[in-house]
């Protein structure tokens, strides 16, 4: 018999998961104690098993070793930063993921944190609790230019959301989609360039050696001052600290961030800034998005395969 380990805790405690989980598969070990596992202890839970469900726990090489009998992981959720791929090769597990799953409930995030910043909703927000009770002059999406960098899966599917709103959409990638871009009128163009004209820029890239700190302090200057910035794809992709004086100078508008370099972030100058807008990683965290993501995990364990280089790309 089949033993499955699902180690993620938000699958564990969703009902609908669970009992669909169960259907397909019997004797399943569920993470019911709502730890978060690393290291020794996520060895231990895994161990004995044939296949697991894992989010953002991280596999790595040493955590392979320790589970010859592992042959399969199924990933709830789409990043893939917190595997590493080599050594899944090198040991023979297999990877169960399907990209994209939760691009719409991500794209929708996108969109609400462009309109809320650029009417100034945080700071009224704060005014009015504070006993303040002033109208703030805002702007609306409609019309603005919007740059993509990362037009994978949820960058295609946030480029037909801002044509609707009449934007000009610029789009930044390694690769090229002529195809998506003449359809949906999209202009691509280089990083600096696009980071020049964009009235929003929106980043949707992986978290790798070449993505690190990708709008550095330099790139960041290259902004409007009028601009605003969204980060819901991973941490580590923006200077936070230049990014923090630049909202604190008036040379740039404002920034929402769903995500960070540090989870839970601990600048809380950063934070309490009225022009910042902060999330705590729930661009995937629609009911909906959450259900598409745990089937497609289950899935996984069934349809799966090494992952080899230019395989599993977002």
């Amino acid at each position: 018999m089949t033993r499955v380990a699902v180690a993620s805790r938000s699958f564990s405690r969703h009902p609908v998961l669970r009992a669909e989980l169960l259907a397909h598969y019997s004797d399943v070990t569920f993470n019911d104690a709502g730890t978060s596992l690393a290291g020794e202890a996520l060895a231990g839970f895994l161990d004995g098993h044939d296949k697991a469900v894992t989010a953002l726990e991280r596999i790595d090489d040493a955590l392979l070793a320790r589970l010859p009998g592992l042959k399969v992981i199924a990933k709830y959720g789409v990043g893939l930063d917190m595997i590493d791929m080599a050594a899944m090769v090198r040991r023979g597990v297999r990877l169960g993921w399907t990209g994209g799953v939760n691009r719409r409930s991500v794209s929708e995030l996108v969109i609400s944190s462009a309109i809320a910043l650029l009417r100034h909703v945080p700071a009224a927000n704060r005014e009015v609790l504070a006993g303040t009770w002033r109208q703030l002059m805002g702007r609306q999406l409609t019309g603005k230019t919007v740059g993509i960098i990362g037009c994978g899966h949820i960058g295609k599917d946030l480029a037909p959301l801002l044509n609707a709103f009449g934007c000009r959409v610029l789009a930044h990638d390694i690769l090229d989609f002529p195809e998506f871009y003449a359809r949906h009128g999209v202009e691509p163009m280089g990083i600096e360039d696009l980071l020049r004209e964009a009235d929003v820029v929106t980043l949707h890239l992986p978290h790798d050696e070449t993505t690190v700190n990708i709008l550095s302090a330099g790139r960041l200057a290259l902004m409007k001052p009028s601009a605003i910035l969204i980060n819901a794809a991973r941490g580590g992709l923006v200077d936070e600290a230049a990014m923090k004086v630049m909202l604190l100078d008036g040379r740039l508008a404002g920034a929402a961030f769903d995500v960070f370099a540090v989870e839970p972030p601990t600048d809380r100058e950063l934070l309490s800034l009225p022009n910042v807008l902060a999330t705590p990683h729930i661009g995937g965290s629609a009911e909906e998005a959450v259900l598409a993501m745990g089937r497609a995990a289950i899935e996984g364990l069934d349809r799966n395969e090494l992952p080899l280089p230019g395989v599993f790309k977002g």
